[in-house]
């Protein structure tokens, strides 16, 4: 009974390369042998571009594509948000597929991270062809996963670029909680629904800092969550990416929005032509996300001015000002929105 048992098990493992398992192994990095393989058939450079949400990601990829070898498109979330790209092999089952012995295309490797690969390039190469441009990126916000969602794209993209765009945090926080106003979140708690009443009904009192549009878990943990991401994004990017990474302020982008994008394009590898200086200045006047507020949920929408710097000043209470610095004040110093925590 014992042969006939060693027998069985064998020839299993002959067949299909090992017993059954429950959980997969880490999926493996492409490697660089596989990076040129893949990109005799997909040859197109490409970068991708995080940011907090609520800082100047649609801007930014509204932008960028303007160039004429530069295309971007938007939120194909392969490495910031659930179920990730990843998802499509993250099983024991496909594992046990894709490195099985009998499977003589795999060459003794786990075929997962080629089928990553080929998975964003036919996505993303498609779409840039049909543009006819030769440099092709996708903007997606990273505002939960932070350094995991940096680690995932080198895993894949060790090659492509890293664009980062950073707002003030203060401004992000009123943009963000804003946006769930105007569209009456389901998250919205009975505290949140009785300040958007009150705003309705008397708007005056929340325009000069006596009261305030934030709850005091929805300032911590929006505040919490953008030092993080801002944190973890910058220490993994300048790790891994080295100088393939680029980081940007979305005031900057506002403030001299031709010499940001000179500098972002030569970052990409191309020059910016100076017709394109016009191009900008009436993209930069178009607010599509203004629009769509207004017709979701005017009377809200019209209370904030959209894509400013600095509504945050007058929006402000001093405990929201008191509650932030406590978070987030050396993160404001570090990216040069203050100069100390004194404001």
């Amino acid at each position: 009974m014992e042969i006939l048992t060693r027998f069985k098990s064998a020839a299993r493992i002959l067949l299909k390369g090992g017993t059954k398992k429950k959980t997969r192994s880490p999926i493996p990095a492409i490697t660089e042998e596989e990076v040129a393989e893949i990109k005799q058939f997909f040859s197109r450079e490409k970068f991708f571009i995080f940011g907090h949400a609520r800082s100047g990601t649609t801007l930014l990829m509204r932008l960028v594509r303007l160039h004429p070898e530069v295309h971007c498109n938007y939120q194909a979330h392969f490495f910031t948000r659930q179920p990730l790209l990843k998802s499509l092999v993250d099983s024991a089952e496909i594992e046990e597929w894709l490195t099985r012995k009998s499977n003589r295309w795999n060459q003794g490797r786990d075929l997962s991270p080629l089928v990553l690969r080929a998975a964003a390039d036919v996505i993303l190469e498609r779409d840039a062809a049909r543009e006819g441009k030769r440099i092709v990126g996708d903007k997606s916000p990273s505002s939960t996963i932070h350094g995991q969602a940096v680690r995932d794209l080198h895993a894949v993209y060790p090659d492509a670029k890293l664009v980062y765009i950073v707002r003030d945090g203060r401004d992000v926080l009123i943009s963000e909680r804003f946006r769930n106003f105007v569209e009456e979140s389901k998250f919205l708690t009975p505290e949140d629904k009785r300040i958007i009443a009150d705003l309705r009904a008397d708007p005056a009192p929340f325009s000069d800092g006596r009261r305030s549009i934030f709850t005091e878990a929805f300032l911590r943990r929006v505040a919490t969550g953008w030092v993080a991401n801002l944190t973890e994004t910058e220490n993994e990017a300048r790790r891994l990416f080295g100088e393939n990474y680029f980081a940007l302020r979305y005031e900057d982008l506002l403030a001299t929005p031709f010499d940001e994008m000179t500098k972002l394009w030569k970052f990409l590898g191309v020059d910016a032509p100076a017709e394109l200086a016009d191009a900008i200045q009436a993209e930069m006047s178009s607010n599509p996300d203004e629009e769509w507020q207004a017709q979701r949920n005017g009377g809200i929408a019209s209370f904030l001015p959209k894509g400013q710097a600095g509504n945050w000043t007058r929006l402000f209470t001093a405990r929201d000002k008191a509650i932030f610095k406590e978070i987030a004040g050396e993160m404001l110093v570090k990216w040069k929105y203050e100069k100390d925590l004194n404001w």
